[in-house]
């Protein structure tokens, strides 16, 4: 396995700008330039992108060493074979998607968690939309019902979501210091929401070697085409 940092040239920047294409569904096709491979090749990589300075910049766990393609973009590869002991305390990032499946008519569908409880909570006061809860809404007691800020929805929400698969990757979560930010919806074509982001980070700690391991080569949740599940990890 291998880790790299893909970087625009120092007084290439806007060469590399004008290059990139810039958009979740051409990232990852963009980056295939990195990873030449015959047509009908499986995706062997996970990238997380990161603006710094205005400037986009790929974090990329992968099991080819990618190629430079001696254009505007640079990369810094190493050999990648984590393996964090049990008990180890570590920092950590992860854009990811999260999304839980309801069974409709029988089949199973994925739905955004921040959506699927914005549903829940309208079902539940028989409300046709989330506009539609106004701030003066009262429970079937005559109590005051207010609306819930969307950032608290998506706190908890997403911090559940990832609180339901660490035992699964090899980790327990400190999900008091754990900051969701950064909800994203992302649409298709036609306008119609295809899928959403969310960006953790907080600190964990490993509760199984070799699961948290294959975590961190192979990635947590779906989209990973698209920027999902690399879990970046440091020293806390």
């Amino acid at each position: 396995m291998y880790f790299s940092l893909i970087t625009p040239r120092p007084g290439l920047e806007r060469t590399a700008v004008h290059d990139w294409l810039g958009n979740a569904y051409g990232e990852h096709q963009w980056l295939w330039r990195f990873f030449p491979a015959p047509e009908g090749t499986e995706r062997d990589f996970l990238f997380r992108r990161r603006d710094v300075d205005g400037l986009p910049r790929f974090y990329v766990v992968s099991r080819r060493l990618p190629e430079s393609d001696a254009t505007a973009w640079q990369v810094q590869s190493r050999e990648y074979e984590p393996s964090p002991p049990v008990g180890a305390r570590l920092s950590f990032e992860l854009r990811a998607n999260p999304v839980v499946t309801r069974s409709v008519n029988g089949k199973g569908k994925r739905h955004d968690v921040v959506m699927d409880e914005k549903q829940r909570l309208l079902r539940e006061r028989d409300l046709p939309c989330w506009k539609a809860w106004t701030p003066g809404q009262k429970s079937p007691g005559g109590m005051p019902d207010p609306r819930p800020p969307l950032y608290e929805i998506v706190q908890r929400t997403c911090t559940d979501w990832l609180q339901s698969r660490a035992q699964d990757h090899g980790f327990s979560l400190e999900s008091a210091g754990t900051i969701v930010e950064s909800y994203r919806q992302h649409g298709g074509k036609n306008g119609q929401l295809r899928f959403s982001t969310v960006d953790f980070q907080g600190e964990l700690v490993v509760t199984d070697q070799e699961k948290f391991a294959n975590a961190l080569r192979s990635g947590i949740g779906r989209a990973k085409a698209f920027g999902c599940g690399l879990l970046l990890v440091r020293r806390a």
